[in-house]
């Protein structure tokens, strides 16, 4: 019995990682393909590539989301920090309902909801669509999920060492800087990865609130791929690819070697 479950476990694991999977190593594999047709091998080639960065819509286009993903992610991070402290340290105070609601409410909040009370405000002031008011959006739904990540670490922080160090005369913001946000600063990172990743991948509420000459890849690649896919999508979604795998691998790496000089650190005072 144990046997009969262990293989089908494993089958189930397998099949479910090749379905996650599988298209994504496909569409890899055919951003080389030499033929013009995406079905149809017709050998290896980096054309696409070359095609691709020589194509000024989608360069255009791809820039536009790097931006926007950058400034979008680091203003999400600080204000979803400030926002995950203020639940975590200030549990009581007048309105803490309506402000924890209204920092989670995008997190449940169908896209198209957002996107167009976006477009209702935008329109309702007068701003004009563009650069900024798709950052703006951005910025607005994915603060919450920094929140998210942060809170859970500042949850199980031991206050006691913010004590000690204000016991031995460190004010306030020198022990925030120097005790709190060295230790809950790979919740801060992965918060960081996460806003950008969303930001990155975000098509519907993009739509809702850009304008001209702030076309993200994702809408320039959806108006492309509804007139069929061309191998020059194929090399963008690869490099997208690339870019989130890189970065995820390089957050790991940050957050192992902090892992390592924090018990280092440790062993060194334990010594003392």
């Amino acid at each position: 019995m144990n046997a009969t479950w262990s293989r089908f476990n494993i089958a189930s694991i397998v099949l479910g990682f090749a379905f996650l999977y599988l298209p994504i190593v496909l569409l890899v594999i055919f951003s080389f393909n030499a033929s013009k047709l995406v079905t149809v091998w017709g050998g290896f080639s980096t054309k696409w590539y070359v095609s691709l960065f020589n194509n000024r819509g989608l360069m255009d286009a791809a820039w536009v989301t790097i931006r926007v993903g950058l400034i979008s992610a680091t203003v999400a991070t600080v204000l979803g920090t400030l926002a995950a402290l203020t639940l975590t340290r200030y549990t009581r105070f007048r309105g803490r309902v309506l402000f924890s609601g209204m920092v989670f409410a995008p997190l449940v909040m169908p896209e198209v909801i957002t996107g167009l009370s976006l477009l209702l405000l935008f329109v309702a002031v007068g701003f004009d669509r563009g650069f900024i008011t798709v950052t703006l959006a951005h910025i607005t739904f994915s603060m919450c999920f920094v929140a998210v990540v942060v809170q859970s670490r500042l949850v199980s922080f031991d206050r006691s060492l913010e004590e000690a160090a204000m016991d031995l005369g460190a004010p306030p913001v020198k022990t925030f800087f120097q005790i709190t946000l060295p230790v809950i600063m790979p919740a801060i990172v992965s918060g960081w990865m996460l806003a950008f990743t969303l930001s990155i991948d975000d098509l519907v509420i993009s739509s809702f609130t850009s304008g001209p000459g702030a076309t993200t890849l994702p809408m320039k690649i959806y108006s492309q791929v509804r007139l069929g896919v061309t191998p020059e999508i194929n090399a963008a979604c690869t490099l997208l690819i690339a870019i989130v795998a890189l970065g995820v691998i390089a957050a790991s790496l940050a957050n192992k070697h902090r892992e390592v000089q924090r018990l280092r650190d440790e062993q060194t005072a334990l010594r003392g």
